[in-house]
């Protein structure tokens, strides 16, 4: 009976101290984020050097521009989506080809943008322009539909 204890004691302390330094690592790779946050999701921190995902808004300068009356195309995704895992190297990639200053709004780490602008689901793109919003698709598309709603956007 003491080995079995004495067995679940230290499996107790191992599973204690991996919580522990998986934490830890966390809490480091979350210093200096570009989101401005203390903490971060596992899948956001698990981002942070691909370079697909270094033109971020974060959403004071996206309320500050739209309050300006300014434009802007944003891209709203969550790393926890598998589709927009699956959007991001076919989106981000165009919108650099075609000119396009493509923002990426994390949704994961600052959920407010789900009630702030009416998304239902991820991926979503919302053109902005004087301030409002003049376009949108949401959903999983293939290049085709994502560089014609980028030519429109650019034309409206």
């Amino acid at each position: 009976m003491k080995k079995l204890l004495m067995i679940g004691g230290v499996v107790v302390v191992i599973f204690a101290a991996l919580i522990f330094v998986t934490s830890y690592q966390n809490e480091q790779a979350a210093q200096g984020n570009p989101f401005g946050l203390d903490s971060l999701h596992q899948e956001t921190i698990d981002q942070l050097d691909n370079p697909l995902y270094e033109n971020i808004i974060l959403p004071e300068e996206l309320d500050s521009r739209l309050d300006e009356d300014g434009s802007a195309m944003v891209y709203f995704y969550s790393g926890q989506c598998q589709y927009c895992n699956e959007t991001t190297p076919v989106i981000v990639p165009l919108a650099e080809d075609m000119n396009v200053d493509l923002e990426l709004y994390n949704i994961l780490e600052f959920d407010q943008g789900w009630d702030d602008y009416g998304i239902e689901g991820t991926p979503t793109v919302i053109y902005f322009e004087n301030g409002e919003e003049a376009d949108r698709i949401s959903g999983m598309y293939g290049k085709e539909t994502y560089e014609a709603f980028f030519e429109q956007a650019a034309n409206e």
